[in-house]
């Protein structure tokens, strides 16, 4: 998909691939982070014991949203409104299909009572110290070997949350044979869903959905995680996939994780 937010953190994993590589070749650790965490709760379709569970205020959402450190080997960095898209400019040919258009762009579903964002950039598996003259090839595979993730958490009262997953939920079945997406004018079309295993939070989905435009195809992971009256979508596409390198890639599991433990 070629929408304005991925090709922004198509850019922003490049530069950390890039950089990562260098300093790879120079000898020094690239590695600075901490850590991470285990995700509590199974993933279930219930949600006994989330009523009347009060909404996060702002506040209370970027404490728990992820910062860097909190997984080990990615960057995490703060996400503004240029990383994804109105929910205004999307559009979908299956208005059945809509939430879940709207989450794969980290779009607002309804009016959050608070939201934020942050872009996770897995590290590239290169070992430090000098590369010797035959690895160059597979340094370089090595670099763009890169998962990147639009984590995307809003708050809203229990109920509200509940219904935004089984609006997923129904999308992801009556749309698994594919949709049409149009977002700020540009057109590209989901052409198949297939659904993921995932656990986490008190309910938790996940797909994959193979996306194309102007003849190119490409995966791109969509998890969706709530936790009492939270909800946290984690859009993820690899950078080694874009580029033909790879046919499959994974869920970007100690992400989730990690996120679903700091909302326990």
């Amino acid at each position: 998909m070629r929408a304005t937010a991925v090709r922004r953190t198509v850019i922003a994993a490049s530069a950390v691939s890039l950089a990562l590589l260098v300093t790879a070749c120079g000898g020094s650790d690239a590695g600075d982070s901490k850590g991470g965490g285990d995700a509590k709760g199974g993933g279930k379709d219930g949600a006994a014991g989330s009523a009347n569970v009060k909404a996060l205020t702002a506040a209370e959402l970027e404490k728990a949203a992820l910062a860097q450190g909190d997984v080990e080997a990615h960057k995490i960095t703060k996400a503004g409104p240029e990383d994804s898209v109105d929910a205004a400019d999307i559009s979908t040919d299956k208005e059945v299909c809509a939430p879940l258009a709207r989450a794969l762009y980290g779009a607002d579903e309804g009016k959050p009572t608070a939201g934020t964002k942050r872009q996770v950039v897995s590290e590239p598996d290169i070992k430090g110290g000098d590369l010797a003259e035959g690895d160059t090839e597979d340094a370089l595979a090595a670099a763009f070997d890169v998962t990147s993730t639009l984590l995307t958490l809003s708050s809203y009262d229990s109920e509200t949350a509940e219904g935004n997953i089984a609006a997923l939920r129904k999308a992801a079945t009556e749309c698994a044979g594919g949709f049409g997406v149009t977002t700020a004018g540009e057109t590209q079309k989901v052409t198949k869903i297939t659904e993921e295993k995932v656990t986490g939070g008190e309910e938790a989905l996940a797909w994959t959905l193979m996306a194309e435009q102007d003849g190119q195809a490409a995966p791109l992971k969509l998890v969706a995680l709530r936790q009492g009256g939270t909800v946290a979508t984690f859009t993820s596409f690899n950078l080694a996939m874009a580029g033909g390198k790879s046919s499959t890639f994974d869920l970007p599991t100690a992400v989730i994780a990690a996120q679903a433990a700091k909302l326990a």
